[in-house]
C-alpha cells in the first residue's frame, strides 16, 4: 500500500469515528515527530501496539481484502498469564461494504465483536476439529448480546447497529460489512497480532508500506523502524 493511500484513509475513518460520536485519544493525533519527541513517556503505547493500524494481509487488494483498526487499550500477555493486572483489550474497527477479513480464530484471545454504527456487520462461523483447526463441517455456540446461540458450520450472523456475538478461541470467523461500511467496537482479552492471529489461508497481517510521501500519523508497524 502506498503511504498517500494510507493517510486517505486514516483522514475518512478519523471523520467516520467522529461521526458516530466517539473521540479517539490525543496520541492519535500525534505527528511522527511528536512521537519521537515523546517516545519514553509512551512507552506503554508504543510497547502494546497501541494506535492506528490498517492491514491488506499482504494481498495488495485493501478495498476486497482489508480492514481499519485503532487499538485503544492493550494490557499485557504476562499479566494475562497471571491472570491479575491489565489483562484486556479494546479496538476500534472499520470494515467496508463487502470488505472481507478472512477466515481466523485465536488461540488465547476472548473477544466481543459490537456494531458500533452504520450498516449491518456479517460474520461467517465454523467452529474447530479436535486440534483446533478449522472444521468445515462444525459448528459451535456463540453468545449474542449475553444470549447463548448455537451456529451451524458457515452459517451468517448478522448484527444491527447495537448488536454484538462473543468469540472465543476456536471459533473460526470472517467478516465484513453489508449495505454499507461499519463502525466495529472489539472488547477483549490482551491483543497480540504478532502470535495470536491464525489465518486459515497463508496470508499476512500487516501491509508493506511504499513511501511515496510523509506519514500523517504513525502506523503501529511503523514503531519498530521509526521511534528505535
Amino acid at each position: 500500500m502506498k503511504r498517500s493511500e494510507v493517510n486517505d484513509i486514516l483522514q475518512s475513518a478519523d471523520a467516520m469515528i467522529r461521526h458516530y460520536g466517539f473521540a479517539l485519544p490525543p496520541f492519535a493525533y500525534w505527528t511522527p515527530g511528536q512521537f519521537r519527541d515523546r517516545a519514553e513517556d509512551a512507552r506503554h503505547v508504543i510497547d502494546a501496539r497501541c494506535g492506528w493500524d490498517i492491514t491488506d494481509y499482504g494481498k495488495g487488494r485493501f478495498e476486497e481484502m482489508g480492514l481499519f483498526l485503532f487499538t485503544l487499550r492493550n494490557g499485557r500477555l504476562s499479566d494475562l498469564t497471571t491472570g491479575r493486572g491489565m489483562c484486556y483489550a479494546e479496538k476500534l474497527l472499520i470494515t467496508r461494504q463487502d470488505q472481507l477479513s478472512p477466515m481466523h480464530t485465536h488461540a488465547i484471545k476472548a473477544e466481543d465483536i459490537i456494531n458500533r454504527g452504520g450498516d449491518t456487520l456479517v460474520i461467517e462461523l465454523y467452529g474447530s476439529d479436535d486440534q483446533g483447526g478449522f472444521a468445515e463441517d462444525r459448528g459451535g455456540r456463540v453468545m449474542c448480546d449475553g444470549i447463548a446461540r448455537d451456529y451451524a458450520p458457515g452459517e451468517k450472523l448478522r448484527l444491527a447497529p447495537g448488536e454484538s456475538v462473543t468469540l472465543m478461541p476456536g471459533d473460526w470467523h470472517a467478516f465484513w460489512g453489508e449495505g454499507g461500511d461499519v463502525l466495529v467496537g472489539e472488547v477483549s482479552t490482551v491483543n497480540d497480532d504478532e502470535t495470536d492471529n491464525i489465518f486459515r489461508e497463508k496470508i499476512g497481517r500487516f501491509a508493506e508500506i511504499e513511501e511515496d510521501c510523509d506519514p500523517l500519523h504513525l502506523l503501529v508497524s511503523d514503531y519498530a523502524r521509526w521511534l528505535s
